[in-house]
């Protein structure tokens, strides 16, 4: 008996990265998942190596209309939902110069607007008791060169923990947050960076990091599902940071 059996969980961003590593977990765990991404053949193929406890629904972070089809779309597979993890999203960075009106607001629509009318949509769909997991950022904690924006939108979701949180408390829904340091997921292949530059990226950062690597995916995962199991169940408008003693350790 997994610690998540007989939940269903919903995740933002399944296909790879930490929302892929978060199904593969839950799944592990007991859990039917449902995951969205953009692109139909992608979620396919996620699905088919997930194996029969996953669902799909493609769905654009960015769009509204996808987002207001969600609850629909989701009773189709199941009644009700015991977890969200609103994961979806990737990084634009630019020094405030090159900061453009559209980059902005790409920004904002998928890890802002997006993350909080999927929320606001799926609540009457959540269990008393349901737990909701965002995925924040270390990038809050500190400043970083031509971070701005992606790091204003990250503390937007930041903010949105502790405030859904006070709303929530009456209907016993849990909201908590994960905020993961560097990790080894796709999200620079996503950032415009060239491969030089990823390399390079890469290179620089290693030696900074107090255990001399990136965290996995999959370490990330596991903190999402403690907070979406009842071993969490006290733990509320909280964040855990998963950064290998980064944005402490300096």
């Amino acid at each position: 008996m997994g610690k998540l059996t007989n939940k269903t969980a919903f995740i933002t961003g399944g296909t790879s990265g930490i929302g892929l590593a978060t199904a593969q977990d839950f799944i592990n765990e007991g859990a039917r998942v449902i995951i969205t991404g953009r692109h139909s053949e992608t979620l396919n193929q996620t699905v088919a190596s997930l194996g029969p406890n996953a669902f799909s629904i493609a769905c654009d972070n960015g769009k509204m209309s996808d987002i207001l089809q969600l609850p629909e779309r989701i009773k189709a597979i199941t009644p009700a939902l015991d977890i969200v993890f609103a994961n979806a999203g990737y990084g634009r960075f630019a020094p405030v110069g090159g900061v453009t009106e559209a980059m902005f607001d790409e920004l904002f629509n998928v890890l802002v607007k997006g993350t909080f009318f999927t929320v606001q949509q799926l609540l009457p769909l959540l269990r008393e008791g349901s737990s909701i997991i965002f995925n924040t950022s270390v990038v809050t904690a500190y400043g970083s060169q031509n971070a701005s924006i992606y790091s204003a939108a990250k503390a937007a979701v930041q903010s949105l923990t502790k405030n859904l949180a006070a709303d929530l408390t009456a209907q016993k829904i849990r909201v908590n947050s994960v905020s993961p340091g560097y990790t080894e997921t796709d999200i620079f292949n996503k950032t415009g960076f060239t491969a030089e530059q990823i390399t390079g990226a890469k290179d620089y950062i290693t030696p900074l990091l107090p255990y001399k690597r990136f965290g996995t995916a999959m370490e990330v995962a596991k903190a999402v599902s403690f907070l979406a199991s009842d071993d969490a169940s006290y733990i509320h408008g909280a964040e855990i940071v998963v950064d290998g003693g980064y944005s402490v350790i300096r």
